[in-house]
C-alpha cells in the first residue's frame, strides 16, 4: 500500500521542512501536512545559534539576502536593575519566522515536496505502513515524522505522556521598532518568567517572553498583566513605553512543556520542538529544530537503501544521535530556568555569574551546540 520511498511529515516549521529537503534530495516522495499557509508568524525567539550557518549557507538560497541581524553579545537584567553582560563566542543571528520559513517552504517546494495545508487528525501503525487521517481524506506512507511543534491536540490523539500534565508556562510574542542595539540579544527577568528581545530582518525587534499563566490570571487580560508583573524590570519597563509595537495583537502559546518528551512512539519519529524542547532562556531552539531534521533525514536515507527499509536500524540510530547530541543540553537548559524567573534567585544569580565570568562562559558554552 505504500511505498519505502514514500513519507509523510505532520508539520511544517524549521524541523519538518529541514526534513522534507533533505528527504526530497535523497530520493523520497514526500508529502508535508502544515495547517496555516505560508507566511505566518509563529510565536518564537527568532534567535539561530551560529551553529546552523553552514547548513543554512549549503542550501540553494542566500540567507544575507534576507537581511538577518549578527549577534555576538548576552545582557541578562534583573527586577533591581542589576545587568550581567557576556559574549557570544560562536554568536549567532536574528531573522523572522515569518521570511525564514517562507524561503524553505519555497524552496522545498520547488524540489517536488506536496505539500498539504489541512489539520491531520490522527496518525497510526498499521503492521507495515502509516494511516495519516487529515480533514480531506486518509493517506499511506511508510514512514512518517511528527514535526508538529511545541503541542498539538495529536499529542492527545497519541496518549504522549507529557500532554496530560499541566505546564504553567504560557508565551508571548510581539514586533517592535526599539533603540537598543543591533548585536545583542538581552534577557530580562520578572517575576514567575522572563522575556528576550533582538534584532531581526528590517530594523525590526523580536520580542518574545516566557510567564507562568498564574500570572495572567491575576489581571484582566495581556496588556494589564506586563503593566502590572513585567513593568517591574526598569529594563523591561523602558522597553514597553519606548518602543512601537508594529504587530495589532501578540502571537501567544499556552500550556508550554519543557518535560523531557519520546522520540520514537510505536514507530512514529518525532523531530524539532515535538522530540523536545530547551528553555527559550538558552535561546537554541531553531537550531536544535534544524539539527534534529537533518540528524533523523540522514538516518532514514542510509536505512532506506535499495527497497529495504531497516526500520529497527533507523530507530535504534536515530535515538542514539538524538540522545548524544541534545539530551545534556536540554538537561542543562532546565535547570539553567531555576536560575531566572524568580527576582530573588535571579539577584543571586546575576550577582555570582557577574563574580565567575569562566562559569559564565561554561554556561554560555553548554547551551549551544558544534557547528554542523
Amino acid at each position: 500500500m505504500a511505498g519505502t520511498k514514500k513519507i509523510i511529515i505532520v508539520g511544517g516549521g524549521l524541523a519538518g521542512l529541514t526534513s522534507a529537503i533533505l528527504l526530497q534530495q535523497g530520493g523520497f516522495e514526500v508529502t508535508l501536512f502544515e495547517k496555516k499557509r505560508y507566511p505566518f508568524n509563529r510565536v518564537c525567539g527568532e534567535y539561530i545559534s551560529n551553529e546552523a550557518l553552514p547548513f543554512l549557507q549549503s542550501l540553494d538560497f542566500n540567507l544575507s539576502d534576507l537581511g538577518p541581524s549578527k549577534i555576538n553579545r548576552l545582557s541578562v537584567t534583573t527586577q533591581r536593575g542589576k545587568v550581567l553582560d557576556a559574549g557570544l563566542p560562536l554568536g549567532g543571528f536574528g531573522l523572522s519566522r515569518y521570511k525564514l520559513d517562507k524561503v524553505l517552504f519555497e524552496h522545498a517546494e520547488k524540489l517536488g515536496v506536496v505539500f498539504l495545508f489541512e489539520k491531520v487528525n490522527d496518525i497510526r501503525f498499521r503492521e507495515t505502513f502509516f494511516e495519516i487521517t487529515s480533514e480531506n481524506g486518509i493517506h499511506y506512507s511508510a514512514l512518517a515524522i511528527a514535526a508538529h511543534g511545541k503541542r498539538s491536540n495529536l499529542d492527545q490523539k497519541l496518549k504522549r505522556s507529557f500532554f496530560y500534565n499541566r505546564s504553567p508556562f504560557m508565551a508571548v510574542k510581539y514586533h517592535i521598532l526599539t533603540d537598543l542595539p543591533n548585536n545583542l540579544i538581552r534577557l530580562d527577568n520578572f517575576n514567575g518568567g522572563y522575556s528576550g528581545v533582538c534584532k531581526i530582518e528590517d530594523q525590526k525587534f523580536n520580542l518574545c517572553y516566557l510567564s507562568k499563566t498564574g500570572n495572567l490570571k491575576k489581571y484582566h487580560g495581556i496588556p494589564e498583566m506586563e503593566e502590572h508583573v513585567l513593568h517591574k524590570n526598569p529594563f523591561l519597563k523602558h522597553l514597553f513605553r519606548n518602543s512601537d509595537f508594529i504587530t495589532e495583537k501578540p502571537e501567544v502559546i499556552n500550556e508550554i512543556s519543557f518535560e523531557p518528551k519520546s522520540l520514537i512512539e510505536d514507530h512514529l519519529l518525532f523531530c524539532g520542538d515535538s522530540a523536545g524542547m530547551i528553555t527559550p532562556l538558552c535561546g537554541n531552539g531553531m537550531a536544535i529544530a534544524i539539527h534534529s531534521a537533518k540528524i533523523l533525514s540522514e538516518s532514514i536515507i542510509e536505512h532506506s537503501k535499495g527497497h529495504d527499509l531497516d526500520r529497527a536500524g533507523l530507530e535504534r540510530e536515530y535515538f542514539r544521535k538524538w540522545s548524544r547530541e541534545f539530551s545534556w543540553r536540554l538537561r542543562s537548559g532546565r535547570i539553567i530556568q531555576h536560575l531566572f524567573g524568580s527576582p530573588i534567585v535571579s539577584e543571586v544569580a546575576v550577582a555570582i555569574l557577574n563574580n565567575l565570568p569562566s562559569v559564565n562562559r561554561m554556561i554560555v558554552k553548554k547551551t549551544h551546540g558544534k557547528v554542523f
